[in-house]
Parts: structure tokens; sequence; C-alpha cells
């Protein structure tokens, strides 16, 4: 085997990109501390066609150069954007007609292994500060809560990990669903 080089993958360019469709999945940063973590979201957002990341509270906003660090350019690709409350944004995401699942541990969780999405129905998923996780507040109005299993003698994953399982998760499922 030989490993391919940048122009053999045929990656789209920005512009062709922001113009393809994308799946029904919108990324809810909760106050997330870490630009590194922000600009690998973004990146994992890039790779699997996420719709939108929104940035709440105190999680940093491009351009920085910690968040194009890990971003690689996704900030580019990626629609954003801001919001000051996290709540205030999760209820106008359900009722433009999102399904919101907090990714945490918490009583009642689904896990994610257990998770099914419906077919064409748009998602956010909710993924919180590396400390405290998803606020309480959003947690409690969350259609689901999604945990990810884990099996070894931590507590939790990275922000970012923990994004790029759900994602993929979700968008294996959704693929299988159009198979």
């Amino acid at each position: 085997m030989r490993k391919l080089s940048m122009d053999e993958l045929n990656r789209d360019s920005v512009e062709d990109f922001k113009n393809k469709k994308k799946i029904p999945l919108v990324l809810v940063l909760d106050n997330v501390r870490s630009l590194n973590n922000v600009g690998s979201v973004f990146r994992t957002a890039d790779a699997f066609m996420v719709e939108k990341v929104y940035l709440c509270g105190i999680t940093g906003t491009p351009p920085h150069r910690d968040i194009e660090k890990t971003a690689l350019g996704a900030t580019e690709s990626v629609a954003w954007e801001h919001a000051p409350d996290t709540l205030e944004l999760v209820k106008q995401l359900q009722a433009d007609g999102y399904h919101i699942c907090a990714v945490e541990q918490a009583e009642n969780s689904t896990m994610l292994n257990g998770f099914q999405p419906e077919p064409g129905q748009p998602y956010a998923f909710v993924l919180g500060n590396e400390v405290m996780g998803v606020e309480q507040e959003v947690v409690s109005v969350a259609e689901v809560v999604l945990e990810i299993p884990q099996f070894g003698t931590k507590h939790s994953l990275n922000i970012s990990v923990a994004a790029g399982v759900v994602v993929w998760d979700f968008l294996s499922k959704t693929l299988a669903q159009q198979a």
C-alpha cells in the first residue's frame, strides 16, 4: 500500500464545500475554555459535513492563532456563530425544529450505541466545558442525554475527542438509514 498525496485526495475547495448539502447536525459548544479544543471541533465539523458550529458563552471565536493551530483552516469552511447564552440558543434551536442532545453523563442517559437518530430530523449536539460539562439548565431541556460508553478508569473524554465520536456515530447511522 502507498499513502495518497494531498493532490490525490481530491478535496473540495472552501467555496465548493460551503455549497454542498450538510448532514442535519449542528454542534453547540457550551463555555469551552480550550481554544485548541475549539479548533479541533471545527476540523471534525469540516471532516463530517456538519451544518454549523455554535460557540457559546466564554467559548473562544475565530480568528485566533490557537484555534487556527488545530482547525487548519476549517474556520473558513464551516459555518459558525457566537451565542452569548447556551440555554437561549438551545431553546431557539428547539423552536427551529432541532432535537437537542446533551453529550453528558446523567441519570437516565442514552448510551451512544443505543441511540438511533430519526431519519431527516435535524439534531443539535451540545458539548460542555472541560471541567463542568454541559450546564444543568441545558441538560434539563434536552430531549436526549447521550453518554459515550467508557470502560477505563477516567471519568470523561476530552471534548474534541467526544465531538469526533458522537459526530461519526451520527453520520454512520444516518448513512446506514439511507442505504
